[in-house]
């Protein structure tokens, strides 16, 4: 029996792109806040005869550049790939891989996860995608790469971040951190995993864009940022605009997904 491939996310190197870039952080099916978030960062969204959302232009060519974690929790999993696989194959579009797509990388595949954590959403909304639909959008998170260097490697895309000894590495342990982060082993009062906060102590010239962990307000931590302003959980879509530095969030519809610990960011 042919064994599935493995999935190793690897680094890509587009130090030639030199955007400009509008950054965004996770998404978790929030098709309809990314569309929105879109639009107000002057994007114009173009859509099939169904309707549906399948690529977006900006006129001044900026390029949008996704944190990860597009898909599980939210309402419109398919929909937010369609968008992204569009810009995407337009060359109007960047993702890195998130925790949250190579677990549903995996489970498409057929090995053994556990199916929590907003992952029976996506399989459940796959599942009224047609076959063509679902292959495309299975080899599209396949490609995505562990973190990207751009602009002369002055910014750098990793879902959950990445220190600078780790910019452009292939090891396993760049994977593992650019995915999850480093986890201390600990827990909180939530069940939540503690995880060690790298950006305190990064001091590299790369600005670094990430997400993984929802916060409440964006906050520079020296030339760091994280994006993940818990859309799916109340909270709001976020960008960054770059080389401008400058922020764009655009409020959740609902409360798409409940967490402990986290709170709505209004």
């Amino acid at each position: 029996m042919t064994q599935p491939r493995r999935t190793e996310p690897l680094p890509r190197d587009r130090r030639d792109l030199t955007g400009p870039f509008d950054v965004i952080g996770d998404v978790h099916g929030c098709r309809s806040e990314l569309e929105s978030l879109l639009d107000a960062l002057g994007y114009r969204l173009e859509r099939d005869a169904a309707g549906r959302a399948v690529d977006a232009i900006h006129p001044d060519g900026r390029t949008a550049v996704f944190v990860g974690d597009l898909v599980d929790r939210g309402p419109d999993t398919p929909g937010v790939l369609r968008l992204v696989m569009g810009m995407s194959a337009a060359r109007r579009a960047l993702c890195v891989m998130g925790n949250h797509e190579f677990k549903l990388i995996r489970a498409l595949d057929g090995r053994a996860v556990r199916v929590a954590h907003g992952l029976e959403r996506s399989l459940a909304q796959l599942a009224e995608e047609t076959p063509e639909f679902r292959s495309a959008a299975h080899a599209f998170l396949r490609g995505l790469p562990g973190h990207y260097l751009l602009d002369g490697g002055r910014l750098v895309i990793a879902h959950a971040g990445l220190p600078e000894s780790l910019h452009g590495s292939t090891s396993s342990r760049a994977r593992a951190f650019a995915l999850y982060g480093a986890p201390t082993g600990e827990v909180d009062a939530h069940g939540l995993p503690v995880r060690y906060d790298w950006a305190k102590d990064y001091h590299g010239a790369a600005t670094v864009a990430y997400g993984h962990t929802p916060v409440p307000t964006l906050r520079w931590v020296g030339n760091t940022l994280c994006l993940d302003t818990g859309a799916v959980f109340g909270g709001a879509l976020s960008a960054l605009r770059y080389p401008e530095r400058t922020t764009l969030s655009v409020p959740a519809e609902q409360v798409w997904s409940e967490r402990a610990g986290i709170s709505p960011a209004r």
